[in-house]
C-alpha cells in the first residue's frame, strides 16, 4: 500500500489554514496542523488533523512536526513573527519536504514589495534557492478581511474606513486554499508563481452594500482621511511601514483597479467564489 501524502500546514487555525487542512484531508492526504500553545482557535479545525505544538519564531520547534513530511503549506503570520527566523525554517523544510506552497502576495507580483516591505518577497527568494519544489500565492486581499466592518455594522450600520473607492479582486479563502492543495497533492505546479484573486472587481464601499443586502439592511461608507487612518492602524499595533504601504495601496486603487486572474478556475477547474457567497456564508458575524 503506499504512503500517504504527509502535509504541514502553518498558521493553522487563522483564515485560510482551517480550509487548507479540511481539503487536504478530503484529498486523502495525512494532515499535521502546527498550532500556537494554549490557541484559542483550535477549534475551527476540522476532525483527522493531527495537532503540533510549535511556532515558526522558535525553528527548532519545528522538527516534531516537520518529521516524515512530504509537503508544507506556509503561511507566515507577520505581525506577530519576525522573519528573522525564516531562513532557519526554511532549511528545515528543505531538510525533510519535497513541496512547499507559500501564501505570498499580490504586492510581490506588481513590484511594491521590496519597496514598502520585504516580508513576502524575502520568503519567496529563501525558497526559490532551495531544492523544494515550491509553489508561490500571490494573493489579494481575503473577503474575510471585510470581518474587520463586522461590529461598525452591528453597531450602527455605517462603516469608517479609508478609500471605500479602492477597487478589489478579493479572494475567498476556501479558493485559496484550494490552489494550494492542489499544488500539494498534485504534479504540474512547481516553480509557479501564480495570481490568486476572486472572480469580480469591487470597491470597498460595494462590498459594505453586499453586506447590507445579504442582512436585508441599508449600510453606509463613511472615508476615513489618510493620516488618521494611519494614526489608528499604528495605535492598534499595525507597523508603521505595513500602514504606509497598505494606504499607499489602497490610495492606488482608487484610480485602478487591482489586477485580477482566472487561476483558481484555471487550478482547480471551477469558477472563484464571489464575494457575495462569502457575505451570505457569514452573513451571522453582521448580525
Amino acid at each position: 500500500m503506499p504512503k500517504k501524502n504527509t502535509v504541514l500546514v502553518t498558521a493553522a487555525t487563522g483564515n485560510v489554514g482551517p480550509h487548507a487542512v479540511a481539503q487536504l484531508l478530503q484529498a486523502g492526504a495525512d494532515v499535521r496542523a502546527l498550532v500556537l500553545k494554549d490557541d484559542p482557535n483550535i477549534g475551527r479545525l476540522p476532525a483527522g488533523v493531527e495537532l503540533f505544538e510549535g511556532d515558526l519564531a522558535d525553528p527548532d520547534s519545528l522538527d516534531a512536526a516537520l518529521d516524515g513530511v512530504d509537503g508544507v503549506f506556509l503561511m507566515w503570520p507577520f505581525f506577530t513573527t519576525s522573519v528573522e527566523t525564516a531562513p532557519a525554517v526554511v532549511k528545515k523544510i528543505e531538510a525533510r519536504a519535497r513541496r512547499a506552497v507559500l501564501v505570498s502576495s499580490i504586492g510581490v507580483h506588481i513590484g511594491l514589495e521590496r519597496v514598502d516591505n520585504n516580508c513576502h518577497a524575502y520568503l519567496e527568494e529563501l525558497l526559490e534557492a532551495t531544492a523544494l519544489e515550491w509553489t508561490f500565492l500571490r494573493t489579494t486581499g481575503f473577503q474575510a478581511n471585510a470581518l474587520g466592518f463586522a461590529q461598525q455594522i452591528k453597531d450602527g450600520g455605517v462603516v469608517h474606513f479609508p478609500y471605500g473607492a479602492a477597487t478589489r479582486t478579493s479572494v475567498h479563502e476556501a479558493d485559496l486554499a484550494a490552489v494550494g492543495v492542489a499544488a500539494l497533492t498534485e504534479d504540474g505546479h512547481a516553480h509557479q508563481k501564480y495570481l490568486v484573486t476572486g472572480p469580480e472587481a469591487q470597491s470597498q464601499e460595494e462590498q459594505v452594500h453586499i453586506i447590507g443586502e445579504v442582512l436585508g439592511r441599508e449600510l453606509g461608507w463613511q472615508d476615513v482621511e489618510h493620516d488618521a487612518a494611519r494614526a489608528a492602524m499604528v495605535a492598534t499595533g499595525w507597523p508603521p511601514s505595513y500602514a504606509d504601504g497598505a494606504l499607499d495601496y489602497f490610495a492606488a486603487l482608487t484610480k485602478e483597479p487591482e489586477l485580477g486572474s482566472t487561476v483558481v478556475q484555471d487550478v482547480t477547474g471551477r469558477p472563484a467564489r464571489t464575494f457575495r457567497s462569502w457575505a451570505e456564508e457569514h452573513v451571522e458575524a453582521f448580525r
